[in-house]
């Protein structure tokens, strides 16, 4: 709960400072670019972006406490993207 609130403060600030630099008609710049770069980020820290035998690897490598640590990691940055990107998308 504590990310999602965060990433709704991040969308309505990102969204006034856009207001502020471009106007109102480019007012999806900074709530997007926040929403992609975090997602980008999930996307690499989450080990999706690995081919499949490096996928294997580490799957075969790691506990279930740093898959628990990297699923808990990946969920919270979900959380603070998903807000930026809804925002982005009604603009």
């Amino acid at each position: 709960m504590k990310n999602l609130l965060l990433g709704i403060i991040l969308a309505i600030v990102g969204f006034l400072v856009s207001i502020l630099i471009w106007g109102s008609d480019k007012a999806y710049f900074i709530p997007g670019g926040i929403g992609i770069i975090l997602l980008g980020l999930s996307m690499v820290l989450s080990g999706s972006m690995v081919s499949g035998d490096r996928m294997r690897a580490n799957y075969a490598t790691e506990s279930s406490e740093d898959r628990h640590s990297r699923n808990k990691m990946l969920l919270n940055m979900t959380l603070i993207c998903a807000p930026n990107l809804i925002l982005a998308i009604i603009i």
